[in-house]
């Protein structure tokens, strides 16, 4: 028996942990011990019932995990190899990493690099490893340091945090976007030179705005993505990686064909292992684990429900490490 974070509608949406038989566990060729987890937006939204994130019931929640595998026949991994795991449907269609167990398959995992532990990697979750795919996109555009002004819309979410250190360090002039007004000595903590009201940016404005922007990274999605487009310098790019405003956009083709800006489209979910493992070792090399530790708090895993519907009323800032064990 293990516990786990258990998803059910069998009589009305439940949220419940409870001990489950390992022999429930789905079928794969790892099993892991969870060791620790976190709690992302999409998380939220699947233990609150907001979205319909949950495609399989019953479900264990939890589409993160770092630990252990303790049994393996797949030829990549054995007993003891330390993993880091995001996305691929977990906490959807397959049971989740909100368990002290969890079977897998090994072609969703990646090697956990030696400067993280398990814990760090969930610092960092799908939340950092998407802002790092973010700022691939910007690199690879040829966004560099010095170009000009990045944007960082809901800066003090768990992307948001983790772009801004990132971009802070890598010498970017980072602006953040946030509603949360209290917290700009936070921001600035990470590597954020200003701070401006989400208000700004959340109403529906005109579709081509006076220039400003070298690059985005948005999380926000609807008239924040709208606006942030319209405001895009000539030749640049923008990263949209989320919905946390809307999933609709709101915009017109101008952006596109008369300043060349580009709408670069970020997944983490299914993401090949080659651009997943060259997005770990970018954050090995470029995020600093003192300003990760500014924006992580934890808890335990009977403490996820609360912690989960804070989250959905937009009270948590930065990263929530679940401690499994």
């Amino acid at each position: 028996m293990f516990k786990a974070l258990v998803l059910d509608n069998a009589n009305g949406f439940q949220a419940t942990l409870q001990s489950v038989d390992e022999a429930r566990l789905p079928a794969a060729d790892v099993t892991v011990a969870v060791q620790y987890s976190t709690l992302n937006y999409k998380d939220g939204l699947a233990i609150c019932n907001k979205s319909p994130v949950v495609r399989s019931w019953p479900m264990v929640a939890g589409i993160d995990g770092a630990g252990t595998v303790l049994e393996s026949s797949h030829p990549a991994w054995k007993a003891g190899d330390a993993f880091v795991h995001n996305g691929w449907g977990v906490g959807e269609t397959h049971w989740g990493c909100l368990a002290e167990k969890a079977r897998l398959k090994g072609d969703w995992l990646v090697k956990l690099p030696a400067a993280f532990t398990p814990r760090l990697a969930m610092a960092i979750g799908t939340a950092g490893y998407t802002a790092m795919l973010c700022v691939l996109a910007l690199e690879d555009h040829g966004v560099k340091p010095g170009t000009g002004e990045v944007l960082v819309t809901g800066a003090t979410g768990g992307v948001g945090s983790v772009a801004i250190a990132l971009l802070g360090k890598l010498g970017y002039q980072v602006v953040a976007a946030t509603g949360k007004v209290a917290e700009a000595d936070y921001l600035k903590a990470l590597g954020a030179s200003a701070i401006i009201d989400r208000e700004e940016l959340a109403k529906p404005g005109k579709p081509f705005q006076k220039e400003r922007w070298a690059a985005v990274v948005d999380a926000v999605g609807s008239h924040t993505l709208a606006n942030a487009l319209a405001q895009t310098r000539y030749g640049g790019v923008v990263a949209a990686c989320g919905l946390a405003q809307g999933m609709d956009l709101p915009t017109t083709v101008m952006p596109f064909i008369l300043r060349g800006v580009t709408l670069a489209g970020i997944d983490s979910v299914m993401a090949p292992l080659p651009k997943r493992q060259r997005a770990w070792d970018r954050l090995a090399r470029d995020l600093d684990p003192a300003l990760l530790e500014r924006m992580v708090e934890e808890v335990p895993l009977a403490d996820v429900i609360t912690k989960a519907q804070q989250l959905m009323a937009g009270q948590v800032r930065g990263r929530v490490v679940v401690r499994i064990a």
